[in-house]
């Protein structure tokens, strides 16, 4: 029986969309293309989420691959990339069904630093009966050992956890641990009628 809800947080509880910045501070396309590679796509992207590096020193490695021109929109992307992040529609209303019908309700989050500055744009970090985000605990999502120890730190049941996540990988490393997972495609009323 499901008693605890995970919820993934990109483009489940707020929208991850690296076009957004891309688009409002790279006046041409090269300059997105090779911000896009160089930043989102880069190392430095995946070390914020291990809590390895901040946001603010991501850009000096980057800048080392990026033309000088485009220094100045990269340090814009850098600084302000979080403009993509706005609640993903039905997230709230989901979020206050599955408390009103008795569920715990957790955050388990691949995320660099900025992540407690940006999030409560969706709720305060309180709302939820808890949140992890990978940067803090310097593991990240799909490697067992952060469901693991969401588990243990929460002292949560496996079988009694659903997680939701957007990617495909990240559920499956949740399966192998015992959780019930879902891939998450926008539809929360499809989540409503599995709880059912």
């Amino acid at each position: 029986m499901i008693k605890n809800i995970i919820l993934d947080m990109g483009n489940v509880l707020l929208t991850f969309n690296p076009e957004v910045p891309l688009n409002q501070f790279c006046r041409s396309q090269e300059a997105k293309n090779i911000i896009r590679k160089e930043l989102f796509q880069g190392p430095e992207w995946v070390q914020g989420d291990y809590g390895t590096i901040s946001n603010k020193d991501r850009y000096e490695p980057v800048s080392r691959r990026v033309p000088e021109e485009f220094h100045k929109e990269l340090l814009d992307c850098v600084e302000h990339w979080d403009i993509c992040m706005k609640p993903v529609p039905g997230a709230l209303d989901f979020c206050r069904y599955a408390k009103d019908n008795g569920y715990r309700i957790y955050v388990l989050s691949n995320a660099d630093n900025t992540f407690h500055d940006y999030f409560p744009r969706f709720a305060p970090e309180e709302y939820f009966n808890g949140v992890m985000v990978s940067s803090d605990v310097h593991m990240i999502k799909p490697e067992l050992r952060i469901y693991e120890h969401f588990l243990k730190t929460y002292r949560l049941k496996p079988e009694e956890c659903l997680f939701i996540d957007d990617r495909e990988e990240n559920v499956a490393g949740a399966k192998e641990t015992g959780i019930n997972g879902y891939v998450f495609n926008g539809d929360y009323e499809k989540i409503k009628d599995l709880l059912l």
